[in-house]
C-alpha cells in the first residue's frame, strides 16, 4: 500500500497571515516578483467577500536537520502555489510594499465602497469620492480606531448610519476568517515529485524549475545569510541587462551593506553586454563550477542538509554548501573574471548576442573558464581552450536539450584529465576531417536563419575581418553590430516567382551580409544580371552596389563571402548547384577559423 505523501487542512486566513508573520511559513523576499495585477488584487478580495473559493496553498515542510549536539532543528514551510495569493492579502490587507516585475517597491491600494459594498483599485476619482474608504488596510490595522472612522465616514456620508455601516464593516473586516486549503508536502518527496504534483494541482501556475526551489531554500536560510545571497542572484541579473537598475538595489540599505553589492556595481557602467545570464543561468555556473556536480536537485538536497554518504541531514552540511555557493558566486559576478570571459568570447568573433544560439554553450564554456582559473592554468591557455570549446559547443550541440548529463561529465574529465588531454581527444574525436567535409555541409542544408552554423560562419567573418558582401570599407563586424541586411545571393524575389519555397529560397547557403542600400539596389535582379553589372562597374562603368571598382578587388570580396566565381554565369537552373559548392566553402572556412582559435 502506498503512503500518502501529503496532508491536507483548512486553516483561516488570519492563521495563515500569522504563521508567515511568526516566520511558520517561509515566503522568499522575492522568490517571484508580484505578478498580479491591482485588479486581479480587487477581483481576489470581491471573492472573499463573497465566500467564493481561492483555492488551495501548497506548502513543502524542509527535512528536519540533525544538530551538533544531536538535536534536531524541526524544518520551515516552503510555499510552493499560493505566494501571489498571500502577497495580495499582505499588500491589501496589512498594507505591505510589493516587489514588481521591474524590482520596484509597490504599494498596492484597494478601496471600498460601503453603500455599494464593492471593491475598486485606488485611484483620482476614488481620492476624491467621499462615499469610498481608499485603503481597505485601514480597517485591519490594530492602531485604527473604528469608532472614529465610522464616525467621520457617516458625517461625510449621511444617508448611512453607523449601525449599518458597523455592520458592514465587521463583514468585511471578518474575511480573515474565511477557511483556505492548505497541501502540506512530505518532507522525503523530491524535486521531480513536488514539480509533478505542482503542474497536476495548478496547471495554470507559472511552472517552477528545480532552481526555483533552489533560490527558495536559499532565501528562507537567515543563519547564514540566504536573504542576501538570493537578492544577489536576481540583482546582478538584473543589473546585467539593465544598468540603471543600480539605483533601485542602492535603496535597499542592509543590501548595500554586503560583499555582494561591492562585487557588482561595476555592472552598473556596463552596457551591451555580451553575457545576459538569468538567475538559472547564475545558479548553474556557479554550482557546477564550486561543486563539480550540475544536477540543481544535488544543490536542493545540500541546501536541505542532506549528506549523501550517510543519507542523514545534517546542518553543518547546510553550512558548508552556503559557504561554497556564496564564494561560487562571488566569483561569478566577480568584474574581473565576467568581463574578461566575455572578452575572450568577443575575440572569437561572437561580439553580438546575435550570433550566439546556445545559451548553455556560453554557461559552459564560463564554468570552463573558471574551474581552469582555479586550476592555475595559464592565462593565455585558459583563452585558447575556453574560445575553442565554445565554438565546438555551438557547432556539434554539445549542450542542447538535457545538458545535465554532458555538463557534468565534461567538468569530472577536465579535472582529473586536465584541460589539454580531454579537450583535444574531444575537437580531434569531433570535429574531424569527416566533420569539416561532410558532416558539416550537409547540416548547413538548412532554411534556418538563426542555424548555429550560419552564426560560427558570420562570426568566422568577423575574427578574420571580413568586409560585407560588395563593400570596401564596411566590414561584417560593422554590420552584425549595427543591423545590416541578410542579403539572398540568389534574390528571394527572384527565385519566388521561379517557384521556388520558403525552404528553397531561405538556404542559409544564399545568404550574405550586406549593406541596405546595397541590398535594395540588387533588389530582385537575377545574379546573371547584377553580377554582369558588377562586371561592368569594375571596368570602368556606373557604380550601381557599393564602391568596389577593381576586378581583383571584387573576386576577393566573393572569396570572402564563400560565393564561387561561377556566379557570373549561373541561372536559376543551376541553383542547387550553388548552394552545393558555397556549403563547401563556408564549410572549410568556418574549419580554418577554428585553427586559428
Amino acid at each position: 500500500m502506498l503512503t500518502q505523501k501529503y496532508t491536507v487542512q483548512q486553516q483561516s486566513i488570519d492563521t495563515v497571515l500569522a504563521w508567515i508573520r511568526a516566520g511558520e511559513i517561509a515566503i522568499p523576499e522575492i522568490q517571484r516578483p508580484f505578478v498580479w495585477t491591482p485588479t486581479k488584487v480587487r477581483n481576489f478580495l470581491d471573492s472573499l467577500w463573497n465566500g467564493f473559493p481561492v483555492g488551495y496553498l501548497i506548502t513543502w515542510r524542509n527535512p528536519d536537520v540533525r544538530l551538533k549536539d544531536g538535536t534536531v532543528s524541526l524544518g520551515k514551510r516552503l510555499l510552493i502555489d499560493g505566494q501571489q495569493r498571500v502577497t495580495a492579502l499582505m499588500a491589501a490587507l496589512l498594507g505591505q510594499e510589493v516587489i514588481t516585475k521591474d524590482y520596484r517597491r509597490s504599494r498596492i491600494k484597494i478601496s471600498f465602497h460601503p453603500l455599494e459594498e464593492r471593491f475598486g483599485v485606488y485611484n483620482s476619482a476614488i481620492a476624491k469620492d467621499a462615499t469610498w474608504i481608499s485603503d481597505v488596510s485601514i480597517l485591519f490595522d490594530p492602531n485604527t480606531s473604528m469608532w472614529d472612522l465610522i464616525n467621520d465616514y457617516c458625517q461625510r456620508t449621511p444617508s448611512v448610519t453607523p449601525q449599518q455601516l458597523s455592520r458592514i464593516l465587521e463583514r468585511l473586516r471578518s474575511i480573515t476568517s474565511h477557511q483556505i486549503g492548505i497541501i502540506e508536502l512530505a518532507s522525503d518527496l523530491d524535486i521531480e515529485t513536488v514539480t509533478e504534483i505542482f503542474i497536476r494541482v495548478n496547471s495554470e501556475g507559472v511552472p517552477l524549475s528545480q532552481a526555483d526551489f533552489a533560490m527558495s531554500k536559499i532565501a528562507v536560510n537567515e543563519e547564514y545569510g540566504g536573504p542576501n545571497l538570493r537578492k544577489a542572484i536576481d540583482y546582478f541579473c538584473h543589473l546585467i541587462a539593465m544598468p540603471e537598475f543600480l539605483h533601485t538595489i542602492e535603496q535597499d540599505a542592509e543590501f548595500v551593506n554586503t560583499p555582494y553589492y561591492r562585487a557588482m556595481t561595476w555592472a552598473g557602467k556596463m552596457s551591451n553586454a555580451l553575457y545576459e545570464p538569468s538567475y538559472i543561468d547564475l545558479l548553474r555556473v556557479a554550482f557546477v563550477s564550486g561543486f563539480r556536480r550540475s544536477r540543481l536537485e544535488d544543490l536542493v538536497a545540500l541546501l536541505s542538509g542532506r549528506n549523501f554518504e550517510t543519507r542523514q541531514y545534517e546542518q553543518d552540511v547546510i553550512r558548508n554548501c552556503m559557504e561554497r555557493l556564496q564564494k561560487a558566486v562571488l566569483r561569478f559576478m566577480n568584474e574581473s573574471n565576467f568581463k574578461r570571459f566575455v572578452m575572450i568570447i568577443q575575440s572569437a568573433g561572437f561580439v553580438h548576442p546575435s550570433l550566439i544560439t546556445s545559451q548553455n554553450a556560453l554557461n559552459f564554456s564560463y564554468i570552463l573558464f573558471l574551474i581552469l582559473k582555479e586550476l592555475g592554468v595559464k592565462e593565455n591557455e585558459i583563452e585558447r581552450y575556453v574560445r575553442r570549446w565554445f565554438v565546438l559547443s555551438m557547432l556539434t550541440g554539445r549542450y542542447s536539450g538535457s545538458s545535465e548529463t554532458n555538463i557534468e561529465y565534461d567538468v569530472r574529465q577536465v579535472v582529473t584529465q586536465g584541460i589539454h588531454v580531454y579537450a583535444d581527444a574531444i575537437i580531434r574525436g569531433e570535429l574531424s576531417d569527416a566533420f569539416w567535409e561532410v558532416a558539416l555541409p550537409e547540416e548547413m542544408e538548412t532554411s534556418v536563419v538563426s542555424s548555429p552554423y550560419f552564426r560560427v560562419f558570420l562570426a568566422a567573418q568577423v575574427k578574420m575581418r571580413d568586409k560585407g558582401f560588395l563593400s570596401r570599407d564596411i566590414t561584417v563586424q560593422d554590420l552584425v553590430q549595427y543591423r545590416g541586411d541578410v542579403h539572398h545571393v540568389f534574390p528571394k524575389d527572384y527565385l519566388q516567382r521561379q517557384g521556388m519555397s520558403r525552404n528553397q529560397y531561405n538556404q542559409i547557403a544564399n545568404f550574405v551580409l550586406a549593406q541596405s542600400e546595397i541590398n535594395i539596389a540588387i533588389g530582385n535582379k537575377a545574379p546573371k544580371v547584377y553580377f554582369g553589372e558588377l562586371r561592368e562597374q569594375c571596368n570602368g562603368g556606373i557604380k550601381r552596389y557599393g564602391n568596389i571598382d577593381n576586378w581583383d578587388e571584387l573576386l576577393e570580396n566573393l572569396r570572402l563571402h564563400c560565393i564561387p566565381e561561377e556566379i557570373f554565369n549561373m541561372t536559376i537552373d543551376d541553383y542547387p548547384e550553388f548552394l552545393k559548392m558555397r556549403r563547401k566553402l563556408m564549410a572549410q572556412k568556418v574549419r580554418r577559423f577554428f585553427e586559428m582559435l
